[in-house]
């Protein structure tokens, strides 16, 4: 049985955000004591995860969408990804700005995707 495109698409990108996040943000929580090039380093190390992730899952998704369906796709996986680590890892308040945010990314994903 085949994993349709957009799946292994949406998959791999929001693993590849998971990544990402750790590497951007995490070293703010998790490292804030040491000197930033340790951080930058170990950031570079867990960036790398992301990047086995996303670069096939933007060659696995381009063969079915278009250069900005996927970019609009990625941003919407990010904030999904970005919110719940903003809360539960690094402590912040639920905000209603992103609600708004991702309602706004809810209207770009519907006019890129539109046909």
């Amino acid at each position: 049985m085949q994993i349709p495109v957009v799946a292994q698409t949406v998959g791999l990108l929001t693993m590849s955000n998971v990544f990402m996040t750790i590497a951007w943000y995490g070293h703010l929580k998790s490292l804030s004591s040491k000197p930033w090039w340790i951080a930058a380093i170990i950031s570079w190390a867990i960036a790398l995860f992301e990047y086995l992730l996303q670069v096939p899952a933007n060659r696995i998704g381009y063969t079915e969408m278009s250069l900005a369906q996927l970019k609009i796709m990625q941003e919407a996986i990010t904030l999904t990804v970005f919110v719940p680590f903003a809360m539960i890892y690094m402590n912040q308040p639920f905000k209603l700005d992103y609600v708004w945010a991702g309602l706004c990314l809810v209207g770009a994903v519907y006019f890129i995707f539109r046909t």
